[in-house]
């Protein structure tokens, strides 16, 4: 799969757009279809937010130093259509994953939003199998005291596979 759902903008290249608000995941024409029936887990050890610019500080999350992996709530779909105006119509399927409101260790890192985390045999099940309604209950900030900082400074995360 290729992250990012390709975003048709006339005259350019198709604009890839990564993350599906929780807010507006259930009215959005964009996503609306793909959280309703075709969710999926985005499995990750870790994650990073940069913080200021010229140079940016990475801050690397996960659940512990361990990296133990967690899955990100993830949507999909089919896309057929053009990546950039000139090229051949292509067709390929993508993810996105969904993001809520930041904890407070994220907050102040990125003080608009993160992924959703799921944890657990029972919140992925969940969010694979459940309805619609039970799927965006799994949309809250995962609690902060049961995540660290893992990792801070380049882009390129030091401690990766480590």
């Amino acid at each position: 799969m290729s992250w990012g759902f390709p975003l048709p903008q006339k005259g350019k290249s198709a604009k890839r757009v990564t993350n599906a608000r929780d807010d507006t995941v259930l009215e959005s024409r964009f996503w609306r279809s793909s959280f309703e029936d075709r969710r999926c887990l985005v499995p990750v050890t870790s994650f990073s937010e940069p913080k200021g610019k010229k140079p940016a500080i990475w801050h690397w999350f996960a659940l512990d130093e361990t990296r133990e992996p967690f899955a990100f709530a993830g949507l999909w779909r089919h896309w057929r259509g053009r990546l950039k105006p000139t090229a051949d119509p292509g067709e390929m399927d993508v993810y996105a994953f969904l993001t809520t409101r930041p904890n407070e260790i994220v907050f102040p890192i990125h003080p608009t939003r993160m992924p959703v985390m799921l944890v657990g045999d029972e919140a992925q099940e969940t969010w694979l199998t459940g309805s619609p309604k039970e799927a965006i209950e799994l949309a809250r900030p995962y609690p902060a005291e049961r995540m660290k900082i893992v990792a801070k400074g380049d882009k390129q995360d030091a401690g990766a596979g480590a």
